[in-house]
């Protein structure tokens, strides 16, 4: 049996681990030995309720370099104070050192070198910190096979240990894609965070890149969904797995499940992250379509469901409307399954839950990697779209009647459900997360296999 450690990008979502999860649990009832290194907080709760372990609790200067993602280093090194003082000093010192450095924020984002400038790795003391301490990680976790998930820090520390790597992508990812905003020619002199992941590269005596989505072809790389839905060029160097989408197999559904009623539509309003800085705002934020819903729907004759992934309702939103109801998070897919329409932020995660339960879906897409995914919900006929629009001082709004018209014309027509599912029926035939789990341990199988006759 193997010793496996899967990786996500340490921002406070739900998305990418929600990929990651099915296939350990393939690979746990295998009786191949599971670790998690994902360190935000709405990650934690859900690794922890899947019963895994999360090495990266355990490596404290790894959690406090990637929170700053989140900016919520300052929070953890207080905490980490009170049991280490000395300790945690060191850390905020090579923290200090090691901070992220921003491109100026903006909802376009063009592809994964300009989306990776935005996230701080302009900094190369930030790429190296990070790279460094995923590279402790691993030397101590003596991991057999790394499985990553839109973590360009481990797929660099996986090849400095020289370890195998899988990667769990989205087309869009991919090097052989057009970027995130495929539709039109990009602009020149785009922030890139090519040069700076160059740098670190060299350091580490490993060959440059050209684009960042390089860093994310594996030895196996697995691409979420189908041609239909993801397309790549047919000399990309990847294997298409179909939809993979989490839900705990002991779950248990909300008595409130029960109270929602037959005779009116479901309306599950999904948002993730309202708001990733405690205060101001961000390129990436949802709450701009948590004001949206409740603006066109609080009169309307439906029932919303309300869920922000672990994450609290900013206090902005409350009192909700009558006809709403919110919960920090319920089973995407028994929730996906009971809803007549689904309105969300357009991340993959989200997207891939509506086609694979064929329910049709109205998406307000807050950056262009979430537009990318609407607009290839919306090219197969499963929903509609609408581009939040910025105004000067760069807040975001959506224009409530078009909102309110977009849900009724998908309640209405039966097309969409009709298309929802039929892409659902075809993405099942790719084998999802159990395709992912064989894949996974034939690379395992066969990298193994040299080590054992040397």
């Amino acid at each position: 049996m193997s010793r496996l450690l899967f990786t996500t990008l340490p921002s406070n979502d739900l998305g990418l681990l929600a990929r990651a999860l099915p296939v350990a649990v393939e690979l746990a009832q295998h009786r191949h030995t599971i670790a998690f290194c994902s360190p935000s907080p709405a990650p934690r709760k859900l690794i922890a309720e899947a019963g895994f372990d999360n090495l990266s609790l355990k490596h404290p200067m790894y959690a406090v370099i990637a929170e700053t993602l989140d900016w919520q280093g300052a929070r953890r090194i207080l905490r980490l104070a009170r049991r280490d003082f000395g300790g945690v000093l060191n850390f905020a010192r090579q923290t200090i050192r090691a901070l992220p450095k921003f491109a100026p924020g903006t909802p376009e984002v063009w592809n994964l070198d300009h989306f990776a400038a935005l996230s701080g790795f302009l900094s190369e003391a930030f790429v190296r910190a990070s790279c460094d301490a995923l590279i402790t990680l691993l030397d101590e976790y003596r991991a057999d096979v790394i499985i990553d998930a839109w973590n360009p820090f481990a797929c660099i520390a996986a090849r400095v240990v020289r370890k195998p790597l899988v990667t769990l992508i989205q087309a869009d990812v991919h090097p052989a894609s057009r970027g995130f905003i495929w539709w039109k020619d990009p602009p020149p002199d785009l922030p890139t965070a090519v040069p700076a992941v160059n740098r670190v590269l060299a350091a580490y005596h490993l060959p440059p890149i050209s684009t960042m989505g390089e860093l994310f072809v594996g030895d196996l790389t697995l691409v979420l969904g189908m041609p239909e839905t993801d397309p790549l060029p047919e000399q990309a160097n990847a294997t298409y797995i179909g939809p993979i989408v989490w839900q705990n197999l002991n779950v248990q559904l909300p008595s409130w499940f029960d109270e929602l009623r037959n005779d009116k539509p479901v309306v599950w309003v999904y948002s993730g992250n309202p708001r990733y800085l405690p205060v101001g705002s961000f390129w990436a934020d949802s709450s701009v379509l948590i004001r949206a819903c409740i603006d066109a729907l609080a009169d309307e004759d439906v029932q919303v469901v309300l869920t922000t992934g672990h994450h609290a309702l900013p206090k902005e939103f409350v009192p909700l409307p009558d006809n709403f109801r919110h919960v920090p998070f319920v089973p995407g897919l028994a929730m996906a399954k009971r809803s007549d329409v689904l309105i969300h932020h357009g991340g993959y995660g989200s997207c891939q839950i509506g086609l694979c339960t064929g329910t049709p879906a109205v998406i307000i897409p807050t950056y262009s990697e979430r537009e990318s995914n609407a607009r290839r919900v919306a090219a197969v006929g499963a929903g509609e779209f609408i581009v939040p629009i910025e105004s000067a001082r760069h807040k975001k709004h959506v224009c409530v009647d078009e909102l309110r018209a977009k849900v009724k014309q998908v309640l209405a027509d039966p097309a969409y459900t009709a298309n929802a599912r039929r892409i659902s029926d075809k993405m099942q035939t790719y084998g999802g997360a159990a395709e992912a789990s064989r894949l996974i341990e034939d690379l395992a199988r066969e990298t193994s296999e040299p080590q054992r006759s040397s």
